[in-house]
């Protein structure tokens, strides 16, 4: 397929889904104590750029490099609301000037006896 042949795409959105990290969350004192799991999903939107016809990663939004930034910040972080956590990843999701659109929602299984999980979803539009 050449450039002439593309389809007139305008946006991508990058899905990251299930990402398992633990961390201190809560204010408990034996969350205070001990990690426990979360889990993000996260949702990304950004102009279509030259990527799609050029193939080449500098021209690509870096979803590794994000990744790996919020993976450091969740594992070495402690936080006692689920709210500053999903609004901290937000954050990171949203530090590329390129990023239009973003959302995460973060589940923290086990936070209610009768319930799988309690989930935070934060959004972010430029």
């Amino acid at each position: 397929m050449n450039a002439n042949d593309a389809l007139p795409l305008t946006q991508a959105i990058i899905n990251i889904r299930n990402l398992r990290l633990r961390t201190f969350i809560g204010f408990n004192p034996e969350e205070l104590e001990k990690q426990q799991d979360v889990v993000i999903n996260i949702e990304i939107h950004y102009p279509i750029g030259a990527s799609f016809i050029s193939d080449d990663v500098s021209d690509a939004l870096n979803y590794k490099v994000i990744t790996k930034k919020i993976i450091s910040h969740v594992e070495s972080g402690q936080f006692k609301l689920l709210e500053r956590l999903t609004s901290d990843v937000l954050h990171l999701c949203c530090a590329a000037p390129e990023v239009i659109f973003a959302r995460v929602t973060i589940d923290k299984p086990h936070a209610l006896r009768f319930a799988d999980s309690v989930s935070l979803t934060l959004e972010y539009t430029r």
